[in-house]
Parts: C-alpha cells; sequence; structure tokens
C-alpha cells in the first residue's frame, strides 16, 4: 500500500517552506491556499517545520521562513570576546583569534600535573610562568596571562606558529577567572544543550497502535507492557492521536481507537531540547510525548518521568566549565591520618593570595563551606544550606604553604548539623571556624 495523500501533501508543504525566502511570512490560510489542501493539513506541517527549525513563530511578527540553525555553532565563545572580556593586549597568536574554546583551565598546579588537564580548544588562566606558556601552546591550548606579565619572544613566535593567542591582562585569576565562567555559563559552552535524541531510549521498542486497532487490542498492549497511554499511528506510521485507559471507559471491545483517541497529538523532534519538551509536557499537562523523525514517522516516546530525570541529572554532572569554588577545591585530596580521622589536604596556590600576599580569607571560607558540605554527605544523604559561619583568623596562610583542614561534626539532628572545622599549615593552626547549618532530604 502506498503512502496517504496527506504524507504526500505534507512533504510538499515542508519543500514549498524551504523554498521561500528568509524572512517571508507564511499563514495556515496562505499555505492551504496555494497549495490546495485543507487547514488542518497546512498547521500540521508548519509546525513540523517549526520543529526542523526553519520557521519561527513570534507573537507579534507571526511565523516567518528563518535560517536554519545548525547545532554545531551554537553561541561558542571565541578568543577574540576573551579579549573583549579582560581588557586584554594580545601577545602572539592573533591569526587564531576566531577560534572557540571549549574549557578553561586554572594554572594553580605544579606544570606536570597541569598538562594532564590541558586539551586541544582550552585556555589557560596562569600568572608569570613562561614554561607553563610553553607547555599549553604545544599541546593545542591558548593561553591568558594575568597579573599584566608578559611573556618571552620564543613563546611569542610559537603562538604565531601554531595560531593560537596568547593574551595579557592586567586582572587577577580571580576576577579573570570570575568573569570567563559567568561567559561560560551564560552562553552554554559548559555543556551541550540537551536534547530529546539524549535522552531518548534505544533499547526498548515502542509501544504504540494502529487507528484500526480495537478496544480489546488496546486492552492486550496494557497487559503486555503495563503501560496505560500509547501513540497511535497511521498506514504510514505517522502519529495521528494519543489513547489513554480513561478514554476506553464504557466502550465496546469491537470498538476501533480511532474514534475515541484524542487527535492531532503535540509532538517533538530528537533536535528539540529537553527544556522545551518539559514545558509543553507541563503547559498542556501532557504524560507522554511521541517522538518523530524527519519524515513525520515515530521515532520514539518520552514521558514527564524521563524530562525530570533529565532536568535533574543535568544539575549532577560535571561540567567542561567549573565553577570557580571546583577550580579551587580541585588542588585538594580526602585523606585519613593515622587515627582513622577524615581531613581534607592540599596547597594555596598564587591564585588564591590576597593584595598582601597571604591566603584570601574568601577563599579559605569558601574552602571551609565545602568541607563542611563534603564532611556531612559522609554521615547522612542529603544537601546542606548553610544558615551562620564565624571563622577565627590566627595567623596569616602564605601561598604555596601546604594546609589542612579537619571537620568534626559537634552536633547533628534531622534538620541541624553544627560543624567545627580548624585550619593548620605544618601542624601549626592558623584558622578556626564553627559552621551551623540546615540539612534537607534527597528526593
Amino acid at each position: 500500500m502506498g503512502p496517504p495523500e496527506f504524507a504526500t501533501k505534507h512533504e510538499q508543504i515542508i519543500q514549498h517552506i524551504e523554498g521561500l525566502s528568509v524572512g517571508t511570512r507564511i499563514s495556515v490560510r496562505k499555505i492551504a491556499q496555494e497549495l490546495e489542501v485543507s487547514e488542518g493539513t497546512a498547521y500540521r506541517a508548519i509546525k513540523d517545520a517549526e520543529n526542523r527549525g526553519i520557521v519561527s513563530t513570534k507573537e507579534r511578527t507571526g511565523t516567518v521562513r528563518v535560517e536554519k540553525k545548525q547545532r554545531l555553532h551554537i553561541d561558542k565563545l571565541t578568543f577574540e570576546e576573551i579579549v573583549k572580556m579582560v581588557d586584554g593586549e594580545v601577545l602572539g597568536g592573533a591569526a587564531g583569534l576566531h577560534k572557540t574554546l571549549s574549557k578553561f583551565v586554572i594554572g594553580a598546579m605544579q606544570l606536570e600535573a597541569m598538562i594532564r588537564y590541558i586539551e586541544p580548544g582550552n585556555l589557560l588562566i596562569v600568572g608569570n610562568r613562561t614554561r607553563a606558556h610553553h607547555s599549553a601552546l604545544t599541546l593545542g591550548a591558548g593561553v591568558l596571562i594575568t597579573g599584566g606579565f608578559d611573556t618571552t619572544e620564543d613563546v611569542k613566535e610559537l603562538a604565531d606558529e601554531l595560531e593560537l593567542p596568547i593574551i595579557r591582562s592586567g586582572y587577577d585569576t580571580f576576577t579573570v577567572a570570575a568573569l570567563i565562567n559567568r561567559a561560560i555559563f551564560d552562553r552554554v559552552i559548559k555543556k551541550q544543550i540537551l536534547l530529546v535524541g539524549d535522552i531518548l531510549r534505544q533499547d526498548v521498542t515502542v509501544a504504540y497502535l494502529h487507528k484500526s486497532d480495537t478496544v480489546d487490542d488496546l486492552l492486550a498492549k496494557i497487559e503486555e507492557t503495563n503501560h496505560n497511554r500509547f501513540p497511535v499511528v497511521d498506514d504510514s506510521f505517522k502519529p495521528v492521536g494519543m489513547i489513554t485507559t480513561k478514554d476506553i471507559i464504557g466502550a465496546a471491545g469491537s470498538q476501533t481507537i480511532d474514534k475515541l483517541m484524542t487527535r492531532n497529538p503535540h509532538t517533538v523532534t530528537p533536535q528539540t531540547s529537553v527544556a522545551t519538551a518539559g514545558h509543553m509536557m507541563v503547559w498542556e499537562a501532557i504524560e507522554l510525548l511521541p517522538v518523530i523523525d524527519e519524515k513525520g514517522k515515530l521515532h520514539g516516546v518520552i514521558s514527564r518521568k524521563d524530562v525530570l530525570k533529565a532536568m535533574q541529572n543535568i544539575q549532577m554532572q560535571p561540567q567542561n566549565g567549573e565553577t570557580l569554588e571546583d577550580q579551587i577545591w580541585s588542588a585538594f585530596e580526602e585523606r585519613r591520618d593515622e587515627e582513622g580521622r577524615l581531613y581534607y589536604h592540599g596547597a594555596i596556590a598564587a591564585h588564591m593570595s590576597n593584595q598582601v600576599g597571604n591566603m584570601s580569607e574568601g577563599i579559605l571560607a569558601s574552602l571551609i563551606s565545602q568541607v563542611v558540605t563534603r564532611t556531612m554527605k559522609e554521615h547522612r544523604r542529603g544537601d546542606l544550606h548553610i544558615d551562620s559561619t564565624s571563622v577565627y583568623y590566627l595567623a596569616p596562610v602564605e601561598i604555596e604553604q601546604n594546609v589542612d583542614l579537619y571537620p568534626t561534626v559537634i552536633e547533628s539532628s534531622r534538620r541541624f548539623c553544627k560543624v567545627l572545622v580548624e585550619v593548620s599549615t605544618g601542624g601549626k593552626r592558623v584558622a578556626q571556624a564553627m559552621i551551623t547549618a540546615r540539612l534537607f532530604d534527597q528526593a
């Protein structure tokens, strides 16, 4: 059996829209008249074109033909934009300013350790360390030198040869990292936008019904799959409705489901963002969305549970563009002393210093908060919100010193905890903090 007239007309409308010049206004009535199709067919095709990214609908301008956006070119951050962002000066590699970056690395550790974290397309943020500048370039990364420092002529020549920018900024490392980190969050470089295709399960056969199936067929499908709602397809395997157990209440077993289903179902494509699918499900009170391919055929389904799980996982996965706290904490590791007591050990790098060369009090407070969070996760599963912090600074901490942070849980109930954190260098206590926090169970 050949495809029905609807399938042919649908593709004709899509091809017609693709042939229109960018900026052309499109309406259901106009398409229906020009191509001699029903307004329902025109509407479905225009919505499909919107899913494919070739038309856009806005509140006041209506639906217009737009240039199809390529996913690979989503708002990338370039080295040239970094220069503007940090009021920088290009010392070498200007031919590579158009290149995009995917991650930045703070050069806060020994060179040998730093090299393991640097990859092509990265940006190394570092101070007056010419060996690090040279190594980063050879690994395919650009370099941003903080504190207004210069670099050697051979490094500049290497940057020109490799077409990798080396940039100088008068800002300190903390300020530069904060500026770029904010841009990474805003420009969605820290992770790709999560799409429906990313969460669509490929290992499960799609459960569906044909519009000519009966109520008895639906009951058998429910028994087989333990699901209670299904997409309904036509002869060309395109979704034409949704059927649920509520729709068949009181219906005879021989009744065909095309008379009972909800017609014109909302659909998404694998290229639809999960955020958009989630908004659609909430706004339209939908529990299950059919996913269609480029020809409008059923490709899979996603449930509200799938979307919620994906949105939660976004928050838990490590990101390429880490927060400044993550970058600072990366220099610390968990250890146990001879008595089995948990503590955290790390070195104070140059970018953690204040204006007089000692460890920044703000960064120390951030480390203490991280210690409390990690300590309470050892005791119980859940999250916490810090209510109050009292820090006593007993002695300055110089850069490049090793620091140990010892947490002690003073009090812990279902809702609150109190943790003492002692900070020492070389066995000498340099700070002490008392933190009170509110505890929350994870859902």
